[in-house]
């Protein structure tokens, strides 16, 4: 199979995320510490593989199992658990090395961290994809990038997951493997893993961001695992996840949804916005350019996932790339009508909030001004109900009736938790408490989760035992994903941040700020009021000040258990459902889109 370039894209679409590869490590930071001594090292990883020859490789290893798997490990040879995100790597690549000899080099790709470089010789630049070594021979990485590449590996020099993310998602590798340290070892890519892509990694031996080592031996022992045609392939995903990525691209959005305006689409202008553009097709040439900028697809995921589960599960087995291939037109275009809704919703809500960027570009009422947003959002909510209706002539009239009505309850239950937020943040009076900002996320986010993955289970037959478990399952979905959005907003971390503290600075009624005004004490609570009220004044000073108050209330772990508890009850509805396709998919779904 001929390898895919690495084509350049905008530095816009990528974030400057550091995060974590292989799994979350987020609740384990006391325990990331790299063996010292190089003969515990290799007892661990010894053990490892001896573990990992005895799993079950049908399924992805989750991140509770590799958990379990290295406390364990470390359990049985007498090692302290302070190693146990140092051995859940070395747990996880063992599991995966199987599934990674089935690929072929030029279909793997190979990360090498930027540490490795010799810090003050180096002379090479960076681009949005990485650093572009000039192969200088000042450090260990021009030859590692040329013994990989001599094999077939695509490389990158870089931490960006999001850059990687992209690769995967558009089918250019099919495995990654990679060196990085314990505290940067990229979080996006546990989602793929969990996915089913295969996986290894050699931790570096410290956490420095400059002149670092490894175990060099083991690492190019990773690049020489050999290619074995044949190996029983995990149960993945992947197929699924880029057929929903690849339906906003343009070229599939322009088949999906023919543009009945026709004229040139604002990427093909010359920069100067909506000029030269006929203005009867001004309005559909902005929503189509919006649909393509970016985006987590999460949601019409779920409802092409939705309907290959319930019809068998095909999309994720042996054959997934044929079956996915397949998938009818009428059930991706309703799975594209999904993320339209979810679209049409973002762009209302930067302009109630007046958020200034959305996909790291300005929004579109700061492009266009407020007025033709509205129209935008408005309009694509009208092409979403088309998009919908219009597939009756393919799919079970029953079905698509059905999907409409879920749809119209969704968005009328949006707009009542919104209108909440909104009559919130103009009364004097500052005080929720968790369960009434809980009961605004539930309108605001569950409902479309809920459609989404009833949309799915309607197209493939009737849902009457699955409709009322996948109603409560999407609520806990919904509530965590949006406590989830919550505590992101502290972390300059997300591809549309620009700044920290936004939900405080826009005056949102969030789950943070219910949890601080009922722990703090009434002078910081009165502080906590008066400090919202001049937010717009001091902005920075302000998002300072609340932090700490947060802090001091301990909201931030007050959030994470109850992600942890919503995640659980998830899980727990999950293992009640059938088929097994579907409660698998409603399982990779709690862990996948609550990992936080």
């Amino acid at each position: 199979m001929a390898t895919a370039p690495i084509h350049r894209r905008p530095a816009a679409r990528l974030s400057p995320a550091r995060s974590r590869l292989f799994i979350d490590l987020a609740d384990t930071t006391p325990l990331k510490r790299v063996p010292a001594v190089r003969a515990d090292r290799e007892r661990i990883r010894d053990q490892a593989a001896r573990r990992a020859s005895q799993w079950d490789k049908t399924r992805p290893l989750g991140r509770e199992a590799v958990r379990a798997h290295g406390r364990s490990i470390l359990r049985d040879l007498g090692l302290s658990e302070e190693y146990l995100g140092w051995t859940m790597v070395a747990a996880a690549s063992a599991f995966w090395r199987p599934q990674v000899e089935s690929i072929p080099h030029q279909r793997r790709l190979l990360l090498l961290p930027h540490c490795l470089r010799d810090s003050q010789r180096c002379p090479a630049r960076y681009d949005q994809w990485g650093l572009l070594c000039q192969d200088c021979g000042a450090c260990r990485l021009s030859d590692l990038r040329a013994t990989a590449q001599a094999k077939g590996y695509q490389v990158l020099i870089a931490e960006g997951s999001p850059t990687v993310v992209d690769i995967i998602l558009r089918g250019q590798a099919d495995a990654i493997l990679g060196a990085a340290c314990l505290n940067s070892l990229e979080k996006a890519l546990d989602k793929i893993l969990l996915a089913g892509i295969p996986c290894m990694a050699v931790p570096l031996l410290t956490n420095a961001c400059r002149d670092s080592s490894t175990d060099e031996d083991w690492l190019r022992e990773m690049i020489d695992v050999p290619y074995r045609a044949g190996a029983a392939p995990v149960r993945t995903y992947l197929h699924l996840l880029r057929l929903a990525a690849r339906m906003f691209e343009p070229a599939e959005l322009a088949r999906l949804v023919p543009r009945s305006r026709g004229g040139p689409s604002l990427a093909d202008g010359n920069g100067d916005g909506l000029a030269g553009l006929d203005p009867i097709a001004a309005t559909e040439a902005i929503a189509h350019d919006f649909l393509s900028k970016g985006g987590k697809h999460f949601r019409p995921f779920i409802t092409l996932a939705a309907y290959d589960a319930a019809a068998g599960g095909h999309g994720a087995g042996p054959d997934a790339a044929e079956a996915v291939a397949g998938l009818p037109d009428a059930v991706r275009r309703i799975a594209l009508a999904i993320e339209v809704f979810h679209k049409a919703s973002l762009i209302h809500d930067d302009i109630e909030d007046d958020d200034p960027f959305r996909y790291g570009q300005p929004a579109l009422h700061r492009q266009f001004g407020t007025p033709m947003a509205i129209n935008v959002g408005d309009y694509l909510i009208g092409l979403g109900y088309r998009l919908v209706a219009a597939q009756r002539a393919n799919a079970p009239g029953e079905a698509i009736a059905g999907i409409l009505g879920q749809l119209a309850e969704a968005h009328t239950k949006l707009c009542e938790g919104q209108g909440a937020e909104l009559a919130w943040r103009g009364a004097r009076d500052k005080q929720i408490a968790p369960l009434e900002a809980l009961k605004i996320y539930a309108l605001k986010t569950a409902p479309a989760f809920e459609a989404a993955l009833c949309a799915g289970l309607r197209l493939a037959g009737p849902i009457e035992r699955l409709r009322e478990p996948a109603a409560r399952f999407a609520r806990h979905l919904g509530v965590a994903y949006q406590v989830l959005n919550d505590l992101e907003d502290w972390h300059l971390d997300q591809p549309n941040k620009r700044s920290t503290g936004t939900d405080v600075l826009g005056g949102r009624p969030t789950v943070l700020w219910a949890f601080a005004l009922e722990s703090l004490g009434p002078d910081d609570r009165r502080r906590l009021e008066t400090l919202l009220a001049g937010a717009s004044r001091e902005p920075g000073p302000v998002v300072d000040e609340v932090r700490t108050l947060y802090e001091r209330a301990e909201v931030y772990q007050r959030a994470r258990d109850l992600v942890a508890k919503h995640r659980q009850r998830a899980h727990a509805i999950a293992g009640g459902v059938e088929p097994d396709c579907v409660a698998h998919l409603l399982h990779y779904l709690a862990d996948t889109i609550l990992q936080g």
